[in-house]
């Protein structure tokens, strides 16, 4: 008779193997690094065919000067944070940001391996330099601590996700590109992955001696003003909101002694007028 699991042998032998490998310098992901990539790159790729089908991905080849500008501005922002000499994988996942043309989403979001995404609606929402750089450390740390791939794993299981990393199961990974950016229900993180990240966040920030490390807190305050006039923000849909958040962030910065002063908001600035113009 015909063997009626739903996978190939060679598939559960390659979870065999990771499952017989020590979880606890991955973060407790059986996934390797290299697979967080390979899985990121397939989910990346439905990410950005989904957008660009839509006319809502900003393409980095566009001869566009606003959009060039738009990027300039964004990548000095990122590769600050980037390169605070905070980031676990900062040489081997990717770190790719792109810019989603949707003013009415205010949601950030990152797959495995270091691919960002945000959206023109939450760069336009937001006031200063150092809130866009909290919202970015923040989805930098679910990818540097691989909470994305964690959640995922406990959502789909271990067998189904290494056969989307190897491009075999396109239903699944249309599925996954959609719960990441929102238009589904929204992976949704633990209260614990969420508090991690917000504490990245401080780490990450203080790390630039340029931003205000505590400035996912202010983002989060704005946020929460935002819901308090009606619909809460895709980001806090998605991210669910832990008790204290804003409390924990402040408290986590005076603990790091980085630096709370406000940068200047030059980027910022330069991003918002040249989005503003598309």
């Amino acid at each position: 008779m015909k063997n009626s699991l739903a996978y190939p042998i060679w598939i559960i032998a390659l979870v065999c193997t990771f499952l017989m490998s020590s979880c606890e310098s991955n973060e407790g992901v059986i996934f390797s690094p290299q697979d967080d990539i390979k899985l990121g790159q397939q989910v990346a790729h439905e990410v950005d065919s989904t957008y660009q089908a839509k006319g809502q991905l900003l393409n980095r080849t566009s001869t566009n000067a606003n959009v060039q500008q738009a990027y300039a501005s964004l990548d000095r922002i990122v590769n600050r944070i980037l390169n605070s000499g905070e980031i676990k994988y900062r040489t081997e996942f990717p770190w790719t940001v792109n810019i989603i043309n949707d003013d009415e989403t205010l949601n950030a979001f990152a797959t495995p391996g270091g691919h960002i995404y945000v959206y023109t609606g939450l760069i336009k929402f937001l006031e200063n330099e150092d809130h866009l750089a909290g919202v970015l450390a923040h989805e930098i740390a679910h990818a540097d601590r691989r909470h994305s791939v964690r959640q995922l794993q406990r959502d789909y299981g271990i067998a189904i996700l290494l056969s989307v990393a190897l491009g075999n199961d396109p239903g699944t990974l249309k599925q996954i590109a959609a719960q990441l950016g929102g238009t589904l229900a929204g992976l949704k993180f633990s209260r614990d992955a969420e508090s991690e990240a917000d504490a990245y966040s401080v780490r990450y920030l203080g790390g630039t001696n340029y931003y205000a490390c505590d400035g996912a807190a202010g983002f989060f305050i704005q946020l929460n003003q935002q819901a308090q006039q009606g619909t809460p923000p895709e980001f806090l849909s998605t991210h669910p909101n832990p008790d204290n958040r804003i409390e924990n962030i402040q408290r986590k910065a005076q603990q790091e002694g980085c630096k709370i002063t406000s940068a200047a908001d030059t980027d910022f600035k330069e991003l918002k007028a040249a989005i503003s113009k598309l």
